[in-house]
């Protein structure tokens, strides 16, 4: 038989009683530590400046740029360069793909059609324009991963600071990489008995005879273009 003085016998919920509080104690300021003594407390303030007093010893590590230049690792990502192939011709076929590439939308490029008459480079088409704005650059080297024919690399070369903005656009006569002791000149056809793909396959070495010929009369006519222009 239920207990008639049991609430919840008579359908009401039953009510617990509260808990009671805990106790609140006093945080201990030392943290249960014991209170350094007189000394410590007397050089604490200045305990910091020990390392800055200890460094006062020790070689400096300063070095005097731009009187001392330090070397950079060979994979430095600095300016970048428009290489050429052995006998003279350009890399660069003006895809475009390392402008798509670039993040900073930094590069831009203009392709052109390759002739008989003007060639610059063995494929169909070759970079007539060719920008790199420094101002944008992050230097992050995925304009050369895009590149398919391994005309865009980067130099370690990182000294390009100017007071204005307008010689931080690089264009493509700077990023051209120099003529070698072999090279010519573009343009000028292809080497005899090759193809386009004999020079990204590396089986030109070096100009030819018959491009050496080639490009020794165009600078012949051009020289004597330019003399009956002056003496008229």
């Amino acid at each position: 038989m239920a207990d008639q003085n049991d609430p919840t016998a008579a359908g009401q919920p039953s009510r617990r009683e509260p808990a009671p509080a805990p106790a609140q104690t006093q945080a201990d300021p030392t943290g249960g530590k014991p209170e350094p003594g007189f000394l410590s407390q007397l050089f604490a303030p200045v305990a910091g400046f020990g390392v800055t007093f200890a460094t006062m010893f020790r070689k400096v590590r300063t070095q005097e740029y731009p009187e001392v230049v330090r070397p950079t690792q060979k994979r430095y990502h600095g300016r970048h360069q428009l290489n050429r192939h052995p006998d003279g011709l350009e890399k660069c076929v003006g895809c475009e793909l390392c402008a798509w590439a670039c993040p900073a939308d930094a590069i831009y490029v203009e392709g052109a059609d390759n002739t008989e008459a003007a060639r610059f480079s063995p494929g169909e088409r070759y970079g007539r324009v060719y920008q790199i704005n420094y101002l944008r650059c992050i230097f992050c080297g995925l304009c050369i991963e895009a590149c398919p024919t391994r005309a865009l690399t980067m130099t370690n070369e990182y000294e390009m600071a100017d007071a204005e903005r307008e010689p931080l656009i690089y264009e493509k006569h700077q990023l051209l990489a120099p003529l070698g002791p072999e090279m010519l000149a573009p343009p000028f056809p292809y080497a005899e008995g090759m193809t386009e793909r004999d020079y990204y396959r590396g089986q030109v070495t070096g100009p030819t005879q018959q491009q050496k010929d080639y490009v020794a009369q165009r600078d012949a006519e051009a020289t004597a273009t330019q003399a009956e222009e002056v003496t008229r």
